[in-house]
């Protein structure tokens, strides 16, 4: 069980790619090339690093939520050696299964406690953050590709140039205020894409023969810590 709750959503490469990332908008931060609206909302860049850093390291853990009864049998691969040559065969097995369903504390938790605490914090935000939650969620959703043996998948730009798109155009079209753009930003890109690709696509997942299924988890998590580093570069 353990095993299936602990493991990386990414690959070990990607995994690296995003932590190069966080690395390099710390760095602006230090060199004060952004002046990150993190502090316009209480937030020191410390804290800003703290919150990305505790996404990128809690994407390994899932926390077990349900178990749902399969509706399709699990593909799975069997290995066959013949004169020193290991063989890897799919076999379709016609069994009952179940797919355990989890949240991701690093794609799904945190970015969620996270966005309600700023909302609670900033209550003239809400109406704003709904907008963009919506926009995000609706072309998340439209993308958004169940993928079997794995779970949702989505492309792992899209939440957050959508978030940034929709906290500009509100903030310089919609009359929200430039002090929460950040706050737009990071709440849509997070909440929109947990909602668009996994919250609206859980009726999808127990058809797809996957051991685990985990909201905020592989397929979403991407672009759910990216959200959060455009979201730190907005100003």
């Amino acid at each position: 069980m353990g095993n299936r709750l602990v493991y990386s959503p990414v690959s070990l490469l990607f995994m690296l790619l995003l932590a190069f990332l966080l690395f390099v908008v710390v760095g602006f931060l230090f060199l004060d090339l952004a002046r990150t609206a993190f502090t316009k909302i209480g937030f020191s860049w410390s804290q800003a690093l703290f919150v990305l850093l505790a996404c990128l390291l809690g994407s390994s853990i899932n926390i077990p939520l349900t178990n749902l009864e399969c509706n399709t049998p699990l593909v799975q691969e069997r290995q066959i050696r013949a004169f020193g040559i290991t063989y890897r065969v799919p076999v379709v097995e016609v069994v009952s299964c179940r797919t355990l369903l989890a949240i991701n504390v690093g794609g799904a938790l945190i970015p969620t406690v996270i966005s309600i605490a700023l909302i609670h914090r900033f209550p003239e935000s809400l109406n704003y953050a709904l907008i963009g939650i919506a926009f995000v969620a609706i072309l998340t959703h439209l993308v958004a590709k169940p993928v079997k043996g794995l779970g949702i998948v989505t492309p792992a730009l899209l939440p957050p140039l959508s978030a940034a798109i929709a906290a500009i155009l509100l903030v310089y079209f919609g009359g929200a205020p430039h002090d929460i753009i950040f706050l737009i930003a990071y709440v849509s890109g997070t909440l929109g894409a947990l909602i668009g690709a996994d919250i609206l696509n859980l009726n999808k997942i127990r058809d797809l023969g996957a051991p685990v299924a985990s909201i905020g988890g592989a397929g979403t998590f991407d672009g759910v810590f990216l959200s959060g580093l455009i979201a730190v570069l907005l100003l």
